[in-house]
């Protein structure tokens, strides 16, 4: 008798044993799977590290991808405004014309804000969109009609594409709560420009699957 209840401890015991290895898997598992997630996110985010470390604000440590993430916003505006208000002048078609005023009102309110932040955190930005933005310009303003609308949507929707990714990665990883705030709002706007720019009906998914 004393060696069946022996027994039946001992398998009890294993029994635990287990249960606990499985819940302690069950626990870790999510958390490898989504550091493995958020690495991949870094990897294919694009941003660009500007080698000065971390700095110290009053709003909470400010990173080389805060920083990155600010500077985007403010090269977005640069040319994303200008190009808005091409299309919302000669969008051939209506709903082209509509994302164009969307793109205006959204980079309007977003470069302000991005203004007062890199102030406040005395970060310098450009003033002057970049060679391939200028370029993008230029393609527009040389284009008319079925064209423009096409290029214009094709550009926007691109680069929409890719800011959204960096948005959200900088929205999870900030612990600046300027930054944080400017995420948000960002996240909201570009998220808007994502819907108006693909109820055109003009968004070529298998160019964008391409790149």
């Amino acid at each position: 008798m004393r060696s069946a209840m022996a027994s039946g401890r001992a398998a009890g015991t294993v029994l635990i044993m287990l249960a606990l290895v499985a819940t302690l898997a069950a626990l870790l598992l999510p958390v490898q799977w989504f550091d493995g997630n958020r690495s991949f996110a870094l990897a294919r985010s694009g941003w660009q590290d500007d080698g000065d470390g971390t700095w110290k604000t009053e709003y909470g440590p400010l990173t080389p991808l805060d920083r990155d993430f600010i500077r985007t916003v403010r090269s977005s505006g640069l040319w994303e405004l200008p190009a808005g208000r091409s299309a919302k002048e000669r969008g051939g078609r209506k709903s082209v014309r509509i994302a164009g005023n969307h793109l205006v009102d959204g980079y309007t309110e977003l470069d302000k804000r991005t203004i007062e932040a890199a102030k406040t955190l005395k970060l310098p930005l450009s003033n002057q969109p970049t060679g391939p933005q200028q370029e993008w310009l230029k393609e527009m303003e040389q284009a008319d009609g079925a064209e423009f609308d096409r290029i214009f949507v094709e550009r926007l929707r691109r680069a929409s594409g890719k800011n959204i990714g960096l948005i959200g990665l900088v929205r999870d990883q900030t612990r600046n709560s300027m930054v944080r705030s400017l995420a948000t709002r960002a996240n909201a706007a570009v998220l808007d420009h994502l819907e108006v720019l693909e109820e055109t009906g003009l968004v070529d998914y298998e160019a964008l699957n391409d790149e």
